[in-house]
């Protein structure tokens, strides 16, 4: 026995109506994330291969400081057998501290960008709290 309800329309009818209306939000929230993230990756692989070629370039230049710095420090200590020990040692430890201070400040970066759609997730509690309120009206 159908239900009549003010509208006219029976429980079946409302039900397939917002099985239809869940679809379709569902369909246009994962389009929407498809596309931020297609966007982020289009972003990313037009940047490699800059990347890469930067990343060599200041590779080399490292190289060729460290052994200015080394060849600097090794003079000074010159006459010492200890010279090219202690010129490395120097070096090596005043790179260790910046690496390490390097990593903790790219972790403590990465940490806040993250790699999470906010776009998506913006509008996703946006419709959860549309929902919420709609429904709170309806009762």
């Amino acid at each position: 026995m159908p239900a009549n309800v003010e509208n006219g329309r029976n429980l079946g009818a409302v039900a397939a109506e917002l099985k239809a209306e869940f679809k379709e939000f569902a369909s246009t929230r994962l389009s929407m994330l498809q596309s931020e993230m297609r966007d982020k990756m289009a972003a990313w692989k037009s940047a490699a291969p800059m990347m890469v070629i930067g990343i060599v370039m200041l590779w080399t230049a490292w190289l060729l400081v460290t052994a200015a710095i080394v060849a600097a420090i090794y003079v000074a200590f010159h006459g010492s057998p200890w010279a090219m020990f202690a010129a490395c040692a120097i070096v090596g430890f005043a790179y260790l501290v910046m690496g390490a201070l390097a990593v903790m400040m790219a972790v403590r970066g990465a940490k806040e960008a993250g790699v999470v759609p906010t776009r998506t997730l913006r509008v996703l509690k946006d419709d959860q709290l549309w929902i919420s309120n709609e429904t709170r009206a309806q009762v």
